[in-house]
């Protein structure tokens, strides 16, 4: 099946532009790219799931921070939950 003049136009555009960013990406080549962490991997470990007494202790102890006055980024990071679930309790 040939191709039409508006495809190979298209074709030639995408291989333009993709020689223009192997060109900056040359350019730039001698700085090496960043790469983000994981945000679970910096958090401090793997995470665990709190279940039966423990959930029960943990949801007390959140509304008990909550009901002092502590401000909800503070306990959200604490305890690394977000800061809807404080909200929530």
């Amino acid at each position: 099946m040939p191709l039409t003049k508006r495809q190979i136009s298209q074709l030639e555009k995408i291989v333009e532009t993709v020689q223009a960013i192997l060109a900056a990406e040359e350019k730039q080549g001698s700085r090496p790219s960043k790469q983000k962490k994981a945000p679970r991997a910096s958090a401090g470990g793997t995470s665990s799931r709190r279940s039966g007494k423990e959930l029960v202790a943990f949801r007390k102890a959140l509304r008990a921070e909550r009901k002092s006055g502590a401000p909800v980024a503070d306990i959200a990071k604490r305890h690394k939950v977000s800061k809807s679930y404080v909200y929530q309790l």
